[in-house]
C-alpha cells in the first residue's frame, strides 16, 4: 500500500469535513460509522481494519 501525500490528506480531510457538514449535526454519527463499514468492506481486511480502528482511539 503506498502512503498518502500531504496534499491528498487534507484532500480526504476535507471531502470528510465536507460530508459531515452535509449530513448535519443529528446524523452525522450515522454519517461516520455507514462510512467505517464500508470502508472496511473495500479494505477486505479485518485484522488492518482494527488496527485503524485502535489508531484512531488514541488521544481522543
Amino acid at each position: 500500500m503506498s502512503e498518502t501525500s500531504l496534499a491528498d490528506l487534507e484532500q480526504i480531510y476535507d471531502a470528510l469535513a465536507q460530508a459531515i457538514d452535509r449530513a448535519g449535526p443529528a446524523k452525522s454519527e450515522l454519517l461516520l460509522v455507514k462510512f467505517a463499514l464500508l470502508l472496511g468492506q473495500a479494505m477486505n481486511d479485518r485484522a488492518g481494519f482494527e488496527r485503524l480502528l485502535e489508531a484512531a482511539l488514541q488521544d481522543l
